[in-house]
């Protein structure tokens, strides 16, 4: 009897490791859209942020809310950055808003705001309309 030699895989074989790619993709998929999706509202944070210093020298010497000319005002993902005066009570207020494009980005954050609002006691306030497992942990 001559015994015979078994050389690749079976159809079985073959279909449980297109079962278990298909299971690890499904995911894997969606933590990489909101990876995606983190990374680019990270932008806007990084971009409010480099405005801080500047804004709150402006408040403390001139009561102005202004951008100073050729600060960084949009970015890859970010449409605009605008800086608007206010008041809250007694005290001055700066807002700082950053509008994120309507296209070329994720879902969840296409055409949301990131907002910072600096009042003359001294103190930040950030708000978004990201949603909350996008959003940075200050707002």
């Amino acid at each position: 009897m001559a015994r015979r030699c078994h050389d690749g895989f079976t159809l079985i074989e073959l279909m449980i490791v297109v079962a278990i790619i298909g299971v690890i993709a499904s995911i894997a998929l969606p933590a990489y859209q909101d990876y995606t999706a983190k990374a680019q509202a990270s932008e806007g944070v990084v971009i409010l942020g480099g405005l801080k210093t500047p804004v709150v020298e402006a408040m403390s010497q001139s009561s102005l809310c202004a951008m100073r000319p050729g600060t960084v005002s949009s970015g890859k993902y970010v449409a605009s950055v605008s800086a608007t005066p206010g008041t809250s009570g007694t005290e001055l207020t700066c807002t700082l808003v950053a509008t994120f494009r309507p296209s070329g980005l994720n879902s969840k954050v296409a055409n949301t705001t990131i907002t910072m609002v600096y009042s003359t006691a001294g103190a930040w306030a950030c708000t978004t309309t990201l949603p909350p497992e996008i959003a940075p942990r200050g707002c």
